[in-house]
């Protein structure tokens, strides 16, 4: 390591070629660590490192990743994070004794995604939330529940039913539109940066994975700013600071019901952080700071971005990847059955447009993927 470190930055998430891509347009040098390390994270980041994952679960390895970061940061070298940290407090703050935190604390994190506090939060500052049943509640309508997994996020953990295991609980299931706002907040107040709708890529044992989101799109002015007053009050109370989204049903024009705080940049950034827009890095640093940003530059197109799941165990680099796609992984690699693959993206005038060309575009791609199969094991006779 030398005495002048070329980065300016670290940025580290689960996949963190999204945030590594903002930085480049900040024209930020950025030491960029996730689990993956592939050729788009590297083309966007002055240094990729891949850092080993948990055995059978999608999370950092804490070791791992203390050990990464201590060899490759300068101490004092800022942080900001990206997914990866809902469920792990104790891991932000480790890091945090060694490189400062551009972002919400752990504490804020805590309190966000425990979902019995977070309730009491929202009642507390009067803001529509689903309801949850009560432990060891009984005669419940499977129908009407989901089954969650505290701290957890891209909507895999996701099930219907009553069935409660450790770290699970139950939400009413809220019918509508399921809308996410992205925002910026100083620890006073928050500025809403634009909403997006988001749906699901169901799979058999996973029916509510998430599988992508359009934005910008419009909602109610009477809806906005009841948002907009909610968020305010959330982020006065939680003293939450930089890019962060909000997740939550439209049951029709009138009203909204919020789901969960995601407080990191999230799944959107590709959505909104683009054309005359700042980059969201500098946004989300400038709020850490403090400081909210005046009026900014409208997104005068629709931007699409889906997620791709291998529909069987796929090689890799026995497909061509279009130059409308992202988060490839290395060409040796084999993804397994229902894993990401890779994001497929879109732009449109509007939207509808956007999505239909990004479903166009995926279901192209997918079609190219069964010639990737790997074959499955046979009991051969010799």
């Amino acid at each position: 390591m030398t005495d002048q470190p070329p980065f300016d930055l670290a940025v580290i998430a689960l996949s963190a070629r999204a945030l590594a891509r903002s930085a480049r347009r900040a024209g930020l040098n950025v030491l960029a660590l996730d689990l993956f390390a592939d050729d788009d994270t590297r083309e966007h980041a002055a240094e990729a490192v891949r850092v080993p994952m948990r055995r059978s679960v999608v999370a950092f390895d804490r070791r791992a990743l203390l050990d990464a970061l201590a060899s490759h940061a300068p101490e004092g070298l800022p942080v900001v994070f990206g997914a990866g940290f809902e469920h792990a407090p104790n891991l932000m703050r480790a890091i945090a004794r060694r490189n400062p935190v551009l972002g919400a604390s752990s504490e804020t994190v805590a309190l966000l995604k425990n979902p019995e506090a977070f309730a009491g939060l929202l009642d507390d500052l009067g803001v529509r939330r689903p309801a949850m049943a009560p432990h060891g509640a009984a005669d419940l309508d499977a129908a009407r529940w989901l089954s969650k997994r505290a701290g957890a996020s891209g909507g895999s953990h996701i099930r219907t039913g009553t069935a409660v295991r450790a770290r699970r609980y139950l939400q009413e299931r809220v019918e509508g539109r399921a809308v996410s706002a992205l925002f910026l907040a100083d620890g006073a107040k928050a500025h809403v940066l634009g909403f997006s709708e988001q749906w699901p890529d169901p799979a058999p044992a996973a029916p509510f994975r998430y599988g992508g989101a359009v934005g910008p799109v419009t909602i109610s002015d009477g809806v906005a700013a009841s948002i907009d007053a909610a968020l305010d009050r959330l982020v006065s109370a939680t003293r939450l600071k930089g890019l962060a989204s909000a997740d939550m049903i439209l049951p029709d024009d009138q009203s909204f019901v919020l789901l969960e705080i995601n407080p990191r940049p999230g799944a959107t950034l590709d959505v909104f952080d683009r054309g005359d827009m700042p980059a969201l890095i500098n946004l989300h640093i400038e709020a850490c700071a403090g400081r909210l940003p005046g009026p900014l530059p409208r997104l005068e197109t629709a931007f699409a971005a889906a997620v791709v799941h291998a529909p069987a165990t796929t090689r890799a680099g026995a497909v061509a990847r279009p130059h409308w796609t992202a988060d490839w992984p290395s060409c040796d690699e084999t993804v397994p059955a229902g894993a990401p693959f890779c994001t497929v993206f879109a732009a449109g005038q509007d939207p509808l447009a956007a999505r239909r060309l990004l479903e166009e575009r995926r279901d192209a791609l997918l079609a190219r993927l069964p010639s990737a199969r790997v074959p499955a094991p046979t009991n051969q006779k010799w």
